[in-house]
């Protein structure tokens, strides 16, 4: 027998005592080692109601253990069995239980009894339970002759199956003979006891095939009753057979086949009584009949159904409680109802109990001199009888034992010694049952001995609970200690718990709980240790969950799961769906941390869970999948209710695909008018499925419908069949009716056409009418064909006309239009505005006024007044150009306007012009006008000339645009120094008649920053900026010009007639000699003489030739904004001496910077030059000036 014992906790005080566990003299969780002496236990054994298959041999189980192993022996029927004698019984070796061969011979009957088996050893005995063996049967059914049963259509029936009885019972269902289940519903059900019943019988319930059947599981046999007719007939049908067959025929039910208030067909009466025994399933029938079908209700009186336990079977006509308790005892009312009436049947529940435990006696293991006892304590209704066995013999009759006291369903032990080892049957029975347990009393002197493994690891997860197992045994009953290190104390912190069994529970561990453990058994007969290792993990978690996701069919849609784990442990990732496993397709792929699912089909959608599992945890997270599309499109398209000018559309709804359909859009196709092309017609709710659909004459129509919903738009639905309707007259006129003449003498009717779809019918018109606004003419017609204008000649121009254009076809006109204002065609203006009058504002400003034309003078739309006007000459008699007229509009019915831009000091003639649609009128006289002197614009160029030590020369010419008389030029200077930093400013003021100016007493090698601007009486213009520098050049001969359009002037200094400089060039001219020889020499013997190699090689630095880039010449320009004016040229820049300030760009030519040189080039490249008078060269433009160059510029070019 299985001990179960609950076990007890014990925790640690706050005071700090000793973790010392005091057990009880009772181990109830651990059984005698088998190593030790100890009386048989029966540890297997057949149910109490044993049915055996007749057709297999009989096992009847017995098993027990003890030490010494126990023998065994058996009863039948009360008395010995002696299995030697019968040659078809025989013992499995090493076990009490009987095998009985019937397969080969003998019948099963024959051994049909109670069998108890007994196992006994030097220590004891132990028995089981009285085994009732009895083998199945499943009996044929009695033959019998069935009789066709006729009923009246709605009478009740009930068709009786009365199995054969069978062990165990059969199960019932009814059939026909195809073997195919017989429908049932609240009108027709089977019974509990397994009849067929129908509350009112139909004419479809009529067939000869109402056949029976018991199934006999343990037999595994179906037995099959004979098939019954049923012929359910009308009243007239049903007289007529009455008096055909009457001697063969059995009639059912006298009641009359009208409607009829509900009557029981089970149970029977008002009242019935129920029993059943306690943890049983408690079922409750009531079946009804009556027409209308009866609803059956159940109530309990004084009470509420149990609200977990109450199910409703057989369409509401049984009611099953499970597992009942006589709290389930009371009445319960079942009630059926319809529409005549309601009957009420009251069941009265009993519920009795065989026994059960309380306290059932457990195994006693004591030390000599110690005491304990033996509990037996159960119950049961009627309350169940306690009797006591020892070693299978009523304790009344057993041998005396001192040790022991019986106190009703309790035995005391005390001061037990060996010979009061002993088994004891406990018996605790009532009619509807017993109950038997062995315990026995095992006397025994053992030290302490530990039964968990040495050094068992255990492995636990943070913050969960940590088990440490102890198992132990001993008698006397040991006492347990843990300890925690090598040379730790006993626990004793209340975070410890300590078990019964000897197990160590850490409520909650954490990492530092992790270290050895020892747990330490003693009694008075000796100690016994045994060390644990604890290791704590940390938990598995999934850091990123996978999420909600809502994707189209046809798309990928990936979950991400990405786990931490403790890292000596490896987790194993599964991704399930709905809790099973995910499809066998290659469209599911899984990595480490992703689920990714391509083209995702309806099918996919669910909830995808990804599980991470370790040796010690789990964690898991899900997602649900929705997959969506745009839905599928409507089918089933009918038209209804076809009427002239209307139409009923119904429609069926395609799937949504999981996307509510928001609504759905209707589109027409006129096959008459516009063949293939689809329109709107209207839209509705998606909720909607018809739609009453307005509808236009003379239409060839079709319908189509499409869903939409969150996704898209569905693909249309099939076309609905065609529906022409009827021709009318056009209920609408044409759009957009204008009247424009083209010529002075016409007006021209336009409009936008009808479409085929507006024009109601055939043979579409217009009817075209048209007079005169301000007068009394009649309405001039004229019907046109399809067209979209109509000219009307000979008119007066400019005059109003109201026009209108009415549709019309086979049928008739359309509604009267509404007239419309136009105009015959315009002609060019009759008149000049008059009294023409200019107003001077300022230099480049005026206003001009007129007086406007007679509006009958336009001869057609007034679009505005046109100023035409010109400058004539300039009042400095200067710049004659060609005359450029400008125009200014100026809308409507202005009559003033001003005239921007003007040229200052200038001479204007202007006219004025009215203008229609159709163009421009006569001009006004010309009118003249002199506007007053403004500032002048900057000169136009400034060049600065012949450079000199102390002297610089200005030349510029005069501006562009002087704008009045110029009075004077004012010349602004000052110096530069080497920091460029600007110094001290001078003023100069030059006559207005002069282009050239000498600065002199200026500083030698200095640069200078000039600003140079004209005035009229008005004021400044602008100005002009540019840079120069002044030279040592005894000579005062200018440096060669490098800068096109840069005008600057040298900072070099001339040292060719400096003493020390003529005396070098002759050393530079004696060593040049020598390397000649030197060089011809080695040429005449054959060699080759680099000859530029060598002067690189002995060259004087002092005299290497000046490179482009050694900032000797430079470019010089104007800067025309003023954050520009002030900066001063780089430091060694290039300064060309005369050239004009325009941005132009130099060639660099060695012509240009070297003037009347006569170059050559020896052999190696190198330059060998000579100087030569000075020589004249024709200028690129007329202002600039030829110069020779100093010798410091040929050196320059000496390369």
């Amino acid at each position: 027998m299985q001990l179960k014992i609950m076990p007890k906790k014990k925790h640690l005080s706050a005071g700090g005592v000793p973790l010392i566990l005091f057990l009880c003299q009772m181990i109830s969780a651990l059984d005698v080692p088998l190593d030790l002496v100890q009386p048989p236990t029966i540890t297997q054994q057949s149910p109490k109601d044993y049915i055996i298959d007749p057709r297999e041999n009989i096992v009847i189980q017995c098993e027990a253990k003890g030490k010494p192993p126990p023998s065994f022996s058996w009863t039948r029927n009360g008395t010995h069995f002696d299995i030697d004698k019968d040659p078809l019984v025989t013992m499995k070796p090493g076990s009490g239980t009987l095998v009985i061969n019937i397969m080969s011979e003998g019948k099963a009957e024959t051994y049909e009894g109670v069998y108890q088996c007994t196992a006994r050893n030097e220590r004891g005995a132990a028995v089981s339970n009285n085994i009732v063996v009895r083998p199945s049967r499943s009996p044929l059914w009695t033959k019998e002759r069935l009789e066709p049963i006729v009923l009246q259509n709605g009478q009740s029936l009930v068709l009786p199956c009365r199995p054969p009885i069978g062990l165990p019972p059969a199960i019932i269902f009814w059939m026909d003979n195809s073997f195919q289940r017989l429908p049932q519903s609240e009108r027709v059900s089977q019974g509990l006891n397994g009849d067929l019943y129908f509350s009112n019988v139909l004419p479809e319930d009529t067939r000869e095939d109402y056949i029976c059947y018991a199934r006999f599981n343990h037999t595994q046999t179906i037995q099959q009753k004979q098939p019954i007719s049923l012929k359910v007939i009308s009243v007239d049908e049903l007289n007529d057979t009455i008096a055909a067959n009457l001697s063969d025929t059995e009639f059912y039910g006298a009641k009359s086949s009208k409607e009829r208030p509900p009557t029981f067909l089970t149970p029977e009466g008002n009242e019935s009584h129920k029993e059943e025994l306690r943890g049983n399933v408690l079922s409750l029938e009531c079946i009804a009949e009556g027409l209308p079908t009866p609803i059956i209700y159940w109530i309990k009186e004084d009470g509420m159904l149990p609200a977990n336990r109450t199910f409703y079977r057989n369409f509401k006509k049984t009611l099953q409680i499970t597992h009942v308790s006589e709290a389930d005892s009371g009445n319960y009312q079942c009630i059926a109802k319809n529409a005549l009436g309601a009957v009420h049947h009251t069941i009265s529940v009993t519920v009795k109990a065989a026994p059960y435990w309380i306290v059932a006696p457990q195994n006693l293991v004591l030390s000599p001199g110690e005491n304990g006892t033996l509990i037996c304590r159960a119950n049961g209704n009627p309350k169940p009888r306690i009797s006591w066995l020892t070693n299978g013999v009523p304790i009344e009759i057993a041998l005396d034992d001192p040790s022991r006291k019986i106190d009703g369903d309790t035995i005391i032990f005390s001061n037990v010694q060996e010979s009061s080892s002993a088994v004891y049957q406990c018996n605790a029975s009532n009619k509807y049952g017993y109950l038997l347990a062995n315990a026995f009393v095992n006397v025994l002197a053992e030290p302490p001995r530990i039964l968990t493994s040495a050094n068992t690891l255990y492995q636990v997860i943070a913050n969960r609970p940590a088990l440490l197992d102890c198992a132990f045994f001993g008698s006397p009953m040991p006492t347990i200690e843990w300890f925690k290190g090598t040379k730790g104390s006993a626990l004793h912190e209340d975070i410890y718990v300590l078990h019964d069994n000897g197990t160590l529970e850490i409520p909650v561990a954490q990492k530092d709980s992790t270290g050895t453990y020892t747990c330490v058994a003693r009694n008075k007969l000796g100690m016994a240790k045994n060390e644990v290792h604890l290791e704590i993990k940390d938990p598995t978690r999934i850091i990123k969950q996978p999420e909600y996701a809502v994707v189209q069919r046809g798309s990928k849609v990936s979950f991400e799961c990405r786990v931490k784990h403790d890292h000596t442990l490896i987790p194993t990732i599964m991704w399930l769906k709905d809790n099973g496993e995910l499809p066998n397709d290659e469209r599911f792929s899984t990595d480490k941390d992703h689920l990714v699912v391509s083209d995702v089909k309806d099918d996919d959608g669910g909830t995808y869970t990804c599980t991470a599992n370790t040796t010690l945890d789990s964690a898991s997270a899900s997602a649900v999948l929705r997959v969506v599309d745009v839905p599928n499109p409507p089918f089933d398209l009918e038209l209804t209710n076809q009427l002239d000018k209307s139409v009923q559309l119904t429609w069926t709804p395609g799937d949504d695909n999981n996307s509510p359909i928001t609504k759905f859009i209707i589109e027409y196709e006129d096959a008459m008018h516009d063949a293939g092309l689809w329109r709107h017609q209207a839209e509705v709710s998606g909720t909607q499925t018809t739609a009453q659909l307005k509808l236009s004459p003379y239409v060839n129509y079709s319908f189509r419908v499409m869903a939409e919903n969150s996704i898209g738009r569905s693909m249309p639905s099939e076309a609905s069949e065609q529906y022409l309707t009827k021709a009318a007259e056009p209920d609408q006129n044409p759009m957009a009716v204008e009247g424009l003449g083209t010529e002075p003498d016409n007006l021209v009717i336009t409009w936008k056409p009808l479409n085929g779809f507006q024009s109601n019918g055939p043979g579409l018109q217009y009817k075209v009418s048209w007079r005169q606004k301000d007068g009394d003419d009649e309405w001039t017609s004229v019907v046109v064909a399809n067209v979209s204008k109509y000219i009307v000649s000979g008119t007066p121009t400019f005059v109003p006309y109201l026009i209108k254009v009415q549709a019309l076809n086979d049928v008739g006109f359309a509604p009267e239009p509404a007239a419309v204002m136009g105009h015959s065609g315009e002609d060019l203006p009759m008149v000049a505005p008059g009294n023409v009058r200019v107003s001077v504002v300022n230099s480049t400003l005026a206003e001009v006024h007129w007086d406007p034309v007679p509006p009958k003078s336009v001869r057609g739309h007034l679009q505005g007044y046109r100023i035409y006007y010109w400058k004539t000459q300039s009042s400095s008699k200067r710049n004659r150009r060609h005359i450029e007229k400008k125009i200014l509009t100026f809308q409507g019915t202005k009559t003033h306007g001003m005239l921007p831009g003007l040229q200052p000091y200038s001479h204007y003639a202007l006219n004025v012009r009215v203008v229609n649609g159709k163009g421009e009128g006569p001009a006004s006289t010309d009118r003249g006008f002199h506007t007053p002197e403004g500032v002048p614009s900057a000169p136009s160029s400034l060049k600065i000339v012949n450079p000199t030590l102390d002297s610089l020369t200005l030349e510029w010419d005069p501006p562009s645009h002087p704008n009045g008389i110029l009075t004077e030029y004012i010349l602004q200077y000052q110096p530069i120094n080497s920091t460029h930093e600007l110094g001290p400013l001078v003023d100069l003021k030059i006559p207005a008649n002069k282009t050239r100016w000498t600065l002199k007493n200026l500083n030698f090698s200095t640069r200078y920053k000039f600003y140079f601007y004209a005035q009229t009486s008005v004021g400044p213009g602008s100005q002009i900026t540019e840079e120069a520098i002044t030279t040592v050049d005894e000579a005062g001969i200018p440096p060669p010009d490098v800068g096109a359009g840069k005008a600057m002037a040298s900072r070099q200094v001339d040292i060719a007639t400096q003493g020390w400089f003529i005396g070098l060039m002759c050393a530079v001219a004696l060593l040049i000699l020598i390397l000649l020889i030197v060089c011809f020499i080695r040429r005449n013997k054959g060699g080759k003489y680099p000859v530029k190699e060598k002067e690189d090689a002995h060259a004087d630095p002092e005299i290497q030739p000046m490179k482009e880039d050694d900032g000797t010449f430079g470019e010089y320009r104007s800067f025309e904004s003023d954050a520009e004016d002030h900066k001063p040229l780089k430091k060694g820049s290039r300064t060309p001496s005369d050239r004009t300030v325009k941005k132009e760009d130099s060639d660099d030519s060695l012509v240009d910077y070297g003037e009347g040189v006569n170059g050559q080039f020896n052999e190696d490249g190198s330059f060998i030059g000579q100087y030569s008078g000075k020589k004249e060269k024709e200028p690129a433009e007329g202002n600039e000036s030829s110069e020779a160059p100093s010798p410091v510029n040929a050196m320059n070019s000496f390369v």
